[in-house]
C-alpha cells in the first residue's frame, strides 16, 4: 500500500519505519528538517514542507495514496488544522493521532477513519500486565473481547495444548503457539526468537517448553479467572 506520514516525531518515524519494512511504500512529511533526515533513506520518498498550509499539502500524492495519517502530538492546534485541510482537499481514509480526551472529542467532528491514541493504549497494556503480574500483553478488540499474547507458566510446562482444556474451562481459545530458539547474529551474539505455529487441529498435540508463548482470543474477564486459577 502507498501511506502517507504527516508528521515525524517519534511516534510517526516508528510508524512509518515499521510500515516500511513490511514493504509499503512510505511518504514522510514534516516541516522539521532533521526529523525529515533520520528516516529519509528508510523510506520511499521524503517531503519538508509547511503542513499546515494548503498550498503546501496539494503537492503531496494524495490520489493515490491508500491512507494518509496525521501523527503530529506536540501541536494540538496543528494536528486540528492538518485534518481540517485534509478533509477539505477531499483525501480518503484519514487516521490521526490524538493526545488527550479533548483533542479526540475534536477530531471526532471530522468523521475520520480511525482516532489513535497510541498513550492510552500505552497505558491500557501497562494495566494488563501489572494486573496479571507477568509477562502479558493484550490487545483490546471491543468492549468485551481481547487478543492476548503472554509467556506460559511454569505450570503449563511439558504439558500440551489439549491438556490446558483452556476453552472448555475458561472459553478462552488459542489462535497459536509461539515457540523459543536461540539464533546466532553475525557477530555469534545469542539471542531469542520465536517461531509462530498458527491454531490448527495438529496444534493442539504441540507440547509446550520454557519461555513459550499462547496467543489466544476470549474475554478479560475469562482470562482473569484462568490466571487466577493457576
Amino acid at each position: 500500500m502507498k501511506i502517507i506520514v504527516i508528521g515525524l516525531g517519534n511516534y510517526g518515524r516508528c510508524l512509518a519505519e515499521e510500515l516500511s519494512a513490511l514493504g509499503h511504500e512510505i511518504v514522510g512529511v514534516d516541516n522539521n528538517e532533521h526529523r525529515v533526515n533520520l528516516v529519509k533513506d528508510k523510506l520511499a520518498v521524503s517531503y519538508i514542507i509547511n503542513v499546515e498550509e494548503e498550498e503546501a499539502l496539494t503537492v503531496l500524492p494524495f490520489s493515490s495514496a491508500d491512507m494518509v495519517f496525521v501523527c503530529i502530538g506536540e501541536n494540538f492546534g496543528a494536528s486540528l488544522r492538518v485534518v481540517s485541510l485534509l478533509k477539505k482537499l477531499n483525501v480518503r481514509h484519514i487516521y490521526a493521532r490524538a493526545i488527550d480526551a479533548t483533542h479526540k472529542s475534536i477530531l471526532e467532528a471530522f468523521d475520520i477513519d480511525k482516532i489513535l491514541a497510541p498513550e492510552e493504549e500505552a497505558a491500557r497494556n501497562l494495566v494488563h500486565l501489572i494486573d496479571a503480574g507477568y509477562n502479558v500483553e493484550a490487545m483490546k478488540l471491543d468492549t468485551d473481547y481481547y487478543i492476548f499474547r503472554f509467556t506460559i507458566p511454569h505450570s503449563f510446562v511439558n504439558f500440551s495444548v489439549s491438556d490446558l482444556q483452556l476453552s472448555k474451562n475458561f472459553e478462552i481459545r488459542i489462535i497459536a503457539i509461539q515457540h523459543i530458539y536461540t539464533e546466532k547474529n553475525v557477530l555469534g551474539i545469542s539471542s531469542k526468537q520465536f517461531k509462530t505455529i498458527p491454531y490448527t487441529p495438529d496444534v493442539m498435540m504441540e507440547r509446550l517448553a520454557m519461555d513459550d508463548k499462547l496467543v489466544c482470543i476470549g474475554k478479560y474477564k475469562d482470562f482473569q479467572k484462568m490466571w487466577n486459577s493457576l
